[in-house]
């Protein structure tokens, strides 16, 4: 059987000194996709930065893309990291520079350095995402939904194995909200895990996936064919 990209047995996962989420046990594989869900607070994003290193695991087990969460030095962080490609609800895109800077930027600080492959690059990932004719745009003259679709495309720039969005779809209206899921989506089928955290219901009920559920200090996975989860 393949190993799991994600992994927790019996983890407690922390937010600062607190313990939000008793227990954990999750597996993620290649080729899932896979929804946190849960209400605001129900510790959905801890486990997002447990897994990429932000908040510290101290007990139980985990691993993400062959790291030990436990175990992890601060110097190996970084290698996880980009192992990992992460989607903000808030694009986090850098205002002053352009599209195709934004991107740049990102391969420069993960040891890119031949122009010409940087170049080829960020072509390949914007036409991945529909951007290809955006390189030159500023990020303020971008809708939502492509400044989004942009934030997607810096996350596949090292060819992660996983994508973790957080809320991805949560400043978006609905139809492009839509966009965003079918484009999760398609690039899920040509091989790419998904984690999703959201708490809209008409997501994940619409874009099936595997569906854990946070409440009560505790995160399932649900089973049943129709998901009943309170939002």
């Amino acid at each position: 059987m393949e190993e799991p990209i994600i992994h927790f047995k019996d983890a407690d996962i922390l937010n600062g000194e607190s313990t939000v989420i008793y227990s954990l046990n999750m597996d993620i594989y290649p080729g899932d996709f896979a929804y946190i869900v849960g209400k605001v607070g129900s510790g959905k994003t801890s486990i997002i930065r447990t897994i990429t290193a932000e908040n510290r695991l101290e007990s139980g087990e985990g691993s993400a893309c062959g790291f030990d969460l436990r175990k992890i030095r601060q110097r190996d962080i970084p290698y996880l990291r980009r192992s990992l490609g992460v989607v903000f609800q808030d694009f986090q895109l850098l205002m002053d520079r352009s599209v195709d800077q934004n991107l740049e930027f990102v391969l420069r600080a993960t040891g890119w350095k031949e122009k010409a492959d940087i170049d080829a690059r960020i072509s390949q990932v914007l036409s991945s995402v529909g951007m290809e004719t955006k390189a030159h745009k500023m990020p303020h003259q971008l809708s939502g939904g492509e400044q989004q679709r942009v934030a997607i495309a810096r996350a596949l720039l090292n060819r992660p194995r996983v994508i973790l969005a957080d809320e991805p779809t949560g400043n978006l209206d609905g139809e492009t909200a839509d966009g965003i899921m079918n484009l999760l989506q398609s690039l899920n089928r040509e091989g790419t895990a998904i984690v999703m955290v959201t708490h809209n219901r008409a997501i994940f009920e619409k874009f099936p996936g595997r569906v854990f559920n946070c409440e009560q200090e505790h995160c399932t996975e649900v089973m049943d064919e129709g998901i009943d989860v309170e939002l």
